[in-house]
């Protein structure tokens, strides 16, 4: 038990390392969450200091959902703490707590007073090694909602959610047989459910269409 909860703190520290404060303050001098939308995310930074840097955060945010799933979830625990009645190993079962104690950190950083982003790049990075071709489906339907409407929050909404729909069908349509269903498809639920939970006040703008849209030049508009 003690080194799962090593993992989970671990992983969480990950998680809340605050990216985009470190970046727009190296860059610029200046604390991200004063400007824009006042998110630490990637999207605002992209707003403020333009796509490179908008891009870098992502990364960032992206590779510490990644860090928890692929190298802290390996501290090696001989005997799992408690019985694992899920038809994943041990080993993936870990990769799931870690992956969602580094999401919780991102939104909740303990090194920026418990608020940070909306958690979609640390999920891409944790997505990534766990689902790869509905992650890959949900990254497009963002890319291309985006790129219509320029709306960033309609877009991460849309694909998380896509993301078990996704699997849904691919299972039960195609039959895919993909293992690990019962237990992937919950987890993937919680985790796209959450992400339109940390959108919740973008959705408020969005019905009344005060939301900003991205400027693909690197700067926001509104409606």
């Amino acid at each position: 038990m003690f080194l799962l909860l090593v993992i989970v703190v671990l992983s969480y520290l990950i998680g809340s390392i605050p990216t985009g404060i470190i970046i727009s303050r190296y860059v610029k001098g200046i604390d991200i969450r004063e400007h824009g939308s006042g998110n630490m995310g990637g999207t605002n930074v992209f707003r403020i200091l333009g796509w490179k840097y908008g891009v870098l955060v992502l990364l960032l945010d992206a590779l510490k959902g990644a860090i928890a799933v692929l190298f802290i979830a390996r501290l090696p625990i001989e005997v799992f703490p408690f019985t694992n009645t899920t038809p994943f190993d041990d080993f993936t079962l870990i990769q799931l707590i870690a992956g969602s104690a580094a999401m919780l950190g991102h939104v909740w950083t303990v090194f920026a007073g418990f608020k940070g982003g909306k958690g979609v790049a640390t999920g891409i990075g944790i997505l990534a090694a766990v689902t790869t071709v509905d992650l890959l489906i949900g990254i497009g339907l963002f890319i291309i909602i985006v790129s219509v409407s320029r709306y960033v929050s309609l877009g991460s909404m849309i694909g998380a959610l896509s993301i078990p729909v996704t699997l849904i069908i691919r299972e039960n349509i195609f039959g895919a047989h993909i293992e690990g269903y019962w237990t992937l498809l919950p987890f993937l639920i919680v985790i796209s459910l959450f992400v339109v939970f940390t959108h919740r006040k973008n959705i408020g703008r969005l019905i009344e269409g005060t939301e900003n849209k991205i400027s693909f030049s690197g700067k926001s508009s509104s409606k």
